[in-house]
């Protein structure tokens, strides 16, 4: 709307409209569309009345996570205020604002304050202030002077306290604690769904003129979990970061093939995800494992007796979570990723995808921000398998109120039982503080009833995984498994057996450095093809990381 009609608080219609219209095509945010319907809805009548005052007295909590569009939400209620007639807005119409870490010894809002005391009482602006360093502090005495302050400028500012998305009680404890001194009104937005951030993929992609084929998004999802499991996902910010790459590649291939197509298909969202997955079947991949005899046959014999509960209970199936415990590198992530494939094959998962998380990741910054941020992960985890690596580390055995490892177990908890036949939990870790953790958490051991231990690989074993690495990728002379067998065989037990020893991972470090040997020498020889050999294989084992400990050869005579 124009400028004076601002002035004169005369609501334009047309641009209501779009505002209506804009609301309404946003992706989840159900609690802000229903706010700004609000506005639209009493705004006439307090034009009428000339009681805008009654509005602007209004402050709002806006729990919103990280990349999640809060800046647009900012500019959509501004907007709203303009265009109803309610506020005449600032030329700067929106600002946002950090508080800092909570120190009594300093100052810690003169920022803030500063832009309360220069305030235009002509025009409205929303003032956005974080304070989510400061959850569980606002009953202190420098954050009510803070209120006191916004208290008295009302008629300056619409004010929105944004922290975390949090859980309710924590919400409803924060704006307690404000409207002590202010009118809050709290406004969630839920973390999206996968099928929000699939719509916010398609319409990122339609703005670049390009569109995906159905069978695209299983791969597309994929890559978005993988960006989730490093516990710094960044929602809609994300997700065009990984459109991005997406149609850069696609463009790329066009080059290459010198056509143009905008059709974004299965093997081009392929290529984005780092565990692409295998095209064997979860029974073979199991059957092809290097070692671990014994654990095949428990997880047969466990999948039959699931198989068996389903067909006795309605396809109704036993609680399944499972530990598995023992040393870095014996193979339990990629046994729980096999896990869910034949369960996903047998129909005893709907969905079988993998979902790979550290224990602390589940823990959030601020309090209240752990158990959203731990259901959330579950919900996404719905019909898949949830692996949690180093899961011990959610259980400290303190009652350090700061530390939120317990408040993510009790939400686990609840989540395995509520959703105990829809998805799989794998907690895995060093077996002495698995059990550490289980004896601390009664309830989590109850709901873990299977317990799966990997043994480190023996010399042999170590042997067998690198020549099967080489064998995947390479070709290589006669002489280098032989110079292969000898240095395994040469570990010492102290090596193998110790709780550091990181087993098949060492292995494929020794594999890589082999590698890298190989391409260096085949630059310098100017060979187009690669091929490894003795030489590689031994500058490589040389190097410190991979002679501790070497068994020493004993010589006649001594």
């Amino acid at each position: 709307m124009s400028e004076n009609g601002a002035k004169k608080g005369v609501a334009d219609k047309a641009d209501i409209s779009e505002i209506s219209e804009h609301v309404s095509n946003l992706v989840g945010a159900s609690e802000f569309k229903s706010l700004i319907e609000e506005i639209i809805k009493i705004a006439p009548q307090l034009v009428a009345e000339k009681a805008q005052a009654v509005f602007n007295g209004r402050s709002y909590v806006f729990s919103i996570g990280d990349g999640y569009g809060l800046t647009t939400y900012l500019d959509l209620l501004a907007r709203t205020l303009s265009v109803t007639g309610l506020c005449s807005m600032h030329p700067h119409p929106v600002v946002e604002e950090r508080l800092g870490p909570y120190k009594e010894s300093i100052e810690p809002f003169e920022e803030v304050l500063q832009i309360l005391r220069n305030g235009d009482k002509s025009r409205i602006c929303v003032l956005c202030i974080d304070i989510s360093e400061w959850l569980g502090k606002t009953d202190t005495h420098y954050f009510k002077m803070l209120l006191r302050t916004i208290e008295k400028v009302t008629d300056e500012f619409i004010i929105v306290f944004r922290v975390p998305f949090l859980e309710k009680d924590v919400l409803a404890n924060l704006g307690f604690s404000l409207n002590d001194l202010l009118s809050v009104k709290t406004i969630s937005f839920p973390p999206f769904t996968q099928e929000d951030l699939r719509i916010c993929a398609e319409r990122e992609l339609k703005s670049y003129g390009f569109a995906a084929s159905k069978n695209a998004w299983g791969f597309f999802l994929a890559r978005i979990m993988e960006e989730k499991a490093d516990g710094k996902f960044y929602g809609l910010n994300t997700v065009k970061k990984v459109v991005r790459e997406l149609i850069y590649n696609k463009q790329l291939a066009n080059a290459g093939k010198k056509k143009v197509s905008h059709t974004i298909n299965r093997s081009d969202t392929r290529t984005l995800c780092s565990n692409v997955e295998n095209s064997m079947s979860g029974t073979e991949q199991l059957k092809r494992l290097i070692g671990h005899e014994q654990i095949k046959k428990k997880i047969e014999e466990l999948i039959a007796q699931i198989e068996l509960s389903a067909k006795q209970n309605d396809g109704e199936r036993p609680c399944i979570h499972m530990r598995f415990v023992g040393n870095p590198g014996t193979g339990k992530t990629t046994v729980a990723r096999i896990i869910g494939k034949i369960l996903k094959e047998k129909g005893l998962l709907r969905v079988g995808n993998f979902y790979e998380y550290a224990g602390r990741e589940f823990c959030g910054r601020y309090i209240g921000e752990t158990a959203p941020k731990t259901a959330s992960i579950c919900r996404d985890a719905y019909g898949s398998v949830l692996f949690i690596d180093e899961a011990y580390s959610l259980y400290r055995g303190d009652d350090n109120e700061r530390d939120y490892g317990r408040e993510a177990i009790d939400t686990l908890i609840a989540e395995m039982e509520n959703h105990r036949s829809d998805f799989v939990v794998i907690m895995a870790g060093y077996t002495d503080d698995m059990d550490k953790l289980m004896r601390g958490n009664q309830g989590l051991a109850s709901r873990m009833p299977y317990t799966i231990e990997f043994p480190n690989f023996t010399r042999e074993q170590l042997y067998e995984i690198y020549v099967s690495m080489v064998k995947e990728r390479f070709k290589y002379d006669d002489q280098l498994f032989d110079a292969a067998h000898q240095y395994f065989m040469s570990l010492s037990d102290e090596t193998i057996h110790a709780k550091e020893f990181s087993n098949a991972r060492f292995v494929r470090n020794l594999f890589e450095r082999t590698w890298a040997k190989a391409a260096m020498r085949s630059q310098l020889e100017n060979k187009v093809e690669m091929v490894l050999t003795k030489d590689d294989f031994e500058r490589a084992s040389g190097e410190k990381e991979f002679t501790f400990n070497l068994q020493k050869k004993s010589r006649i005579g001594f």
